[in-house]
């Protein structure tokens, strides 16, 4: 958990990883004394901006009669996507009843402000609840909340019975549901189920869906792509003719062969020296997946697909849980792992078969020194040359260098490290901004840096740490022929002076020739007869850097 003051705004902070609840009693206890004496009527939602998922406002007046589950979260926040799983489980678990979701985004990043960029979060995360749109915090302060995730629990009266903060509140918030439930409907106060409109997914004409991450190889002329939010991964040839397809596409973690093989919102990619595996962060299955390509089979490498949350993690790699890993990078047989949701640096040992924190102490921040003893937060980009991993540390919109070996050292390249630094300046090392970057890719001692939330590519001189502005035009848009725009950027990869981009939420695959800066927008499409036959290995000269 971290505390960070922020007086001109309002006042205290925390993004919190671990359950922090308001009270200590057992639910059960808690929620039956609340029946039994006055507590704090909830506050109106009049304050919100706006209201999306839904096709009217809402207020707490017309959701008397109902049990009332509100989540206070921000897109960005590795903790607020590990809420979303509870929330489901519990819309599912009481549908038809009178039980209502309702999120309030209260965005931490000004792009985070957009109601528009809040949509697409809506949809790539599932979301089927109504939000509010609460970008200037007066709900927040109104509820007296001071943690992304928040969760608050108002009885059919209008009262205030549980305010928690953090992960891990599954099974508390069940029981009180339940409770509450239980005793309004043998009061007879509780009123008929809501139905309530859920945002519609537009049909887009691509064939992707929020592709997070790619990965080019010009040895094999193959380009990998992370097709998301439809669970599988691509295999293209570098022009983006896609010529097979691994896993099926149903949320799932399941082996077999790459038909067949199931994985839950994808995201990093690595591929072995030989080219015959391509190593998968299996962002939402909490896992590894190694896809085989002379086998034509995925197995799992690593993760028992439940959420860890040790920060100390050592040991075999098939019982040792993990904890949303983001990014992969692969040096020898070492698979090292950007593990956003412990604010680590993992590493796979391919050979032994193990698993174990390689840099970062689990605490959120901007700490370097040596690694063991550094701080990250949320880290969810990786490139390396074999000495050194570069990091894109999203929450702190800072990139960083981890030295490889026993003595490792973690440094600071560019940006201004602090969790509410973030904008978007040109300048050198501490003095650039960027803004929630998510993807980093080596190319002729530069990085290039895919600024998610500036809707831009930044490029960073290693030799000068310089940073300067590369692509896109600031702007959350699909641009023109004569000026390419970029919505969300997620992963950047270099092969043969060309620069391919996951332009994540305009669901396209670009690729821009370096020095010339051409762009093209590959035709990426899955024809009938690719989801009918597994893509076969193919040789490669060289391993690809991601």
């Amino acid at each position: 958990m971290r505390t960070v003051v922020i007086a001109s705004v309002f006042g205290i902070l925390l993004c919190a990883g671990a359950l922090s609840s308001a009270w200590g009693d057992p639910p059960s206890a808690r929620v039956q004394d609340a029946l039994e004496q006055a507590t704090r009527p909830a506050p109106e939602f009049g304050a919100a901006t706006m209201w999306l998922n839904t096709d009217k406002p809402l207020t707490l007046k017309q959701l008397r009669g109902q049990v009332v589950l509100i989540d206070f979260w921000t897109y960005c926040c590795i903790n607020c996507m590990h809420v979303f799983p509870d929330l489901r489980f519990l819309e599912d678990k009481y549908r038809g009843q009178p039980f209502v979701v309702i999120g309030v985004h209260s965005g931490k990043f000004s792009a985070e402000k957009d109601p528009r960029n809040i949509r697409q979060a809506i949809l790539r995360n599932g979301i089927t609840h109504p939000v509010a749109v609460d970008s200037d915090f007066h709900i927040w302060k109104a509820f007296g909340v001071n943690a992304w995730p928040s969760l608050v629990l108002i009885d059919p009266d209008g009262n205030i019975v549980e305010k928690l903060s953090g992960e891990g509140n599954r099974d508390r918030l069940d029981k009180a549901v339940a409770i509450l439930l239980d005793q309004y409907h043998k009061k007879g106060t509780l009123g008929q189920a809501l139905m309530l409109r859920a945002e519609q997914v537009v049909s887009e004409p691509e064939e992707l869906a929020f592709p997070g991450k790619v990965l080019a190889d010009a040895g094999s002329n193959r380009l990998f792509v992370s097709d998301t939010n439809h669970h599988r991964i691509l295999v293209a040839d570098l022009d983006g003719h896609v010529h097979g397809v691994i896993g099926s596409s149903v949320v799932g973690l399941e082996d077999g062969d790459f038909l067949t093989a199931r994985f839950h919102r994808p995201q990093g990619l690595a591929l072995s020296a030989d080219g015959h595996t391509l190593y998968v962060a299996d962002t939402e299955n909490h896992a590894i997946r190694a896809a085989d390509f002379r086998a034509k089979r995925v197995r799992t490498v690593a993760g028992t697909g439940v959420q860890s949350t040790d920060r100390d993690a050592e040991g075999p790699a098939l019982q040792t849980a993990l904890n949303s890993p983001w990014d992969l990078a692969l040096v020898g047989d070492k698979l090292y792992i950007a593990m956003a949701g412990s604010h680590q640096i993992w590493v796979l040992d391919l050979s032994a078969g193990s698993v174990a924190v390689f840099a970062g102490t689990g605490h959120e921040g901007r700490i370097d020194g040596p690694s063991r003893e550094a701080a990250f937060a949320q880290p969810s980009g990786l490139a390396t040359d074999g000495r050194v991993l570069y990091v894109a540390d999203t929450e702190v919109s800072t990139i960083r260098a981890v030295s490889l070996g026993s003595n490792s050292q973690t440094t600071t390249i560019a940006g201004g490290g602090g969790l509410f630094e973030f904008g978007v300046r040109d300048g050198n090392g501490e003095q650039a901004l960027f803004q929630h970057p998510l993807g980093v890719t080596l190319w002729d001692e530069k990085l290039f840096v895919a600024d998610t939330f500036n809707h831009l590519i930044r490029l960073i001189d290693l030799k000068t740490r310089e940073v300067t502005t590369w692509l896109g035009t600031g702007k959350a848009e699909k641009g023109t022929p004569q000026q390419i725009g970029l919505y969300e950027p997620g992963g950047v990869s270099v092969t043969n002076d060309t620069l391919y981009i996951a332009d994540t939420n305009n669901h396209r695959i670009l690729a821009v020739e370096i020095k010339s800066k051409k762009v093209r927008v590959l035709d990426v499409k899955v024809e009938p007869q690719v989801l009918t036959s597994a893509p076969s290995g193919l040789p490669v000269s060289k391993p690809a850097m991601n």
